[in-house]
């Protein structure tokens, strides 16, 4: 404001013909408008300027607070990243351990499972061999019997058949004569 009163004494110093010239007028017409405009201007803008001012400096501190929370879910993420590299170690070393439990338990109820047919195995040939030593008996036996009978009707003649038939007569009982 002080540049409007030094362009007036200015004017005023030069004799007053500037202040008939039209230019002159000009000046001072701008001069005097800018001065009111700055005068009842200066208040409301100053407001607009420190509002956007403090808008500005909430949106960077948003910002950086957004930055900061931004950094920490990557290091967080960093962190899972790392721990994920010893969870699948983890994981695989208790698949090798899992797998190698259900290897020794397929062959243990293999080894089991082989036994218990051995066993049964062995039950079978037993009774097979029972079976076949009380056929091979019987066997024996028949051909005794149909031995001794060719060697009966062989060497058997008529009168030892006639004294045997009197003899068993005799031994039930009764009297052959």
């Amino acid at each position: 404001m002080s540049n409007f009163f030094a362009i007036v004494f200015w004017a005023a110093e030069e004799g007053g013909s500037l202040l008939y010239n039209y230019n002159a007028w000009r000046v001072l017409n701008l001069l005097i408008f800018s001065a009111a405009l700055y005068y009842f201007l200066r208040r409301p803008v100053g407001e607009i300027l420190r509002t956007r001012r403090e808008a500005i400096k909430r949106e960077l501190e948003q910002a950086k607070r957004e930055r900061d929370a931004a950094l920490a879910k990557l290091q967080e993420v960093d962190a899972r990243l790392a721990r994920l590299d010893q969870e699948v170690a983890n994981v695989r070393a208790e698949a090798e351990r899992e797998a190698a439990e259900e290897r020794e338990r397929i062959a243990r109820a293999t080894e089991e499972e082989a036994k218990r047919l051995r066993e049964q195995a062995v039950r079978e040939i037993e009774t097979a061999a029972k079976a076949a030593r009380a056929s091979l008996r019987e066997f024996a036996a028949e051909q005794s019997v149909r031995l001794a009978e060719e060697m009966i009707k062989r060497d058997l003649r008529p009168e030892d058949d006639a004294r045997l038939v009197r003899k068993y007569v005799e031994e039930i009982g009764g009297n052959g004569r």
